[in-house]
Order: C-alpha cells, then sequence, then structure tokens
C-alpha cells in the first residue's frame, strides 16, 4: 500500500482528516473503510476502553508520533504541576515539527517531520534536524535560506493566508515563526477528548 493510500485509510479509520487529500477523499466517503464501514459508523456502540483508544489513536496521529513517546508525553504531563490536559497539549504543540505545521510552513505534520529530518528548519539560526525538540518561548523557527528555493516552501509561502494560532507570531517574507507563549487545550484546533487520552494511559 502507497504512503498517501495508507494516511487515507488511517484518515477513515480514525475519522479524522489527515492530509489535504484526506480532506477531499472523506467528503465522497465519511465513514470508516471496508465492506461494512458505514454500517459501523452507525450501529457499533462503543465501550469506554474503546473510546479511550480511539482517542488516543487520533491524538497520536495528529501529531503523528509513535505509542511510546506519547505515553512518555502523558507521564511527563500528570506529574507536572498544573492541569494535566493543558501539559499535555503544551508539550505537543511545542515539538519543533509541530511548530512548523502550526506556522504554516509545512502543509501537513508529516510534511513538517520531513523538513526537520532533511535539515531544512532553523533554531535562533541554529540547525536542528530532530522534530520532537521542544520549542521554548520568544524562540525563532525559520527555512534554512539556501531551502527557501524549493517549490514545497514556495507554494507553502503563497498559501500562508490565514494568521496562525495566537500563540505564534509569523514572519511570512522570512519563512519563520516565534513561539510568544505555552498554549492552553482551547487554543490548539487539534480534534479529541485529552481527558480519556489522559484516563487511557492512567488504566
Amino acid at each position: 500500500m502507497k504512503l498517501k493510500d495508507f494516511k487515507i485509510k488511517t484518515s477513515r479509520q480514525l475519522g479524522l482528516p489527515l492530509t489535504p487529500k484526506a480532506i477531499r477523499f472523506m467528503e465522497r466517503r465519511p465513514y470508516p473503510p471496508g465492506e461494512h464501514g458505514a454500517m459501523k459508523r452507525r450501529f457499533t456502540k462503543q465501550s469506554d476502553y474503546k473510546r479511550q483508544l480511539l482517542e488516543k489513536q487520533r491524538l497520536r496521529a495528529q501529531y503523528n508520533i509513535q505509542e511510546r513517546q506519547m505515553r512518555n508525553y502523558v507521564r511527563k504531563a500528570v506529574r507536572k504541576k498544573g492541569n494535566t490536559a493543558d501539559n499535555l497539549i503544551q508539550m505537543l504543540e511545542t515539538r519543533l515539527d509541530a511548530v512548523v505545521f502550526r506556522a504554516g510552513i509545512a502543509r501537513t505534520i508529516f510534511a513538517a517531520r520531513q523538513y526537520v529530518s532533511h535539515s531544512h528548519i532553523l533554531l535562533n539560526g541554529k540547525w536542528v534536524n530532530i522534530p520532537s525538540h521542544q520549542v521554548t518561548q520568544n524562540e525563532v523557527v525559520s527555512v534554512k535560506k539556501e531551502s527557501r528555493k524549493l517549490p514545497c516552501f514556495i507554494e507553502a509561502q503563497e498559501e500562508m493566508v490565514s494568521p496562525p494560532p495566537a500563540y505564534l507570531t509569523r514572519d511570512k517574507n522570512n519563512l519563520s515563526a516565534k513561539l510568544l507563549y505555552l498554549p492552553k487545550r482551547e487554543e490548539v484546533t487539534v480534534s479529541g477528548e485529552i481527558t480519556l487520552v489522559i484516563e487511557y494511559y492512567s488504566r
């Protein structure tokens, strides 16, 4: 199975479009894949465990992270002072690849991860190729000058019409963004019930 087809299938399974192509596909088929996909969505009643599992999978998919990483993030969020849901979202949103995505430098979280891994992204002017690297307040994420001529970044610059989230400020001309502060859960456009994810890992 091609990677694009896999992402579409995953999107349909989770009921969550993960790529622009998945959005278009799910407009035509807004139900899980398989012969009885539409019937499953309509008639299957979910247990508490199933709902927790689904929300966990949805959150993982939106940040493109592995199971072990998500478990570690939840453990850290629980140990930190303050609201656990806010703590979890803040750690996920300040991953380098997430900031690249939210700033509009990448069209998808998958592309953002690739850009970071392929050394196109700078943090405070220094090369960082670790997608999970935590961006801190007032740090600046930017596209390497040599990379700005690539079609993917030219296209991203042209598509920067909508403003970034309130916790980011963006310089369209230089393809850069600064993290102003750590966001609260309600400020982040991520789908899912974070409390169910926390409950899943608290079992």
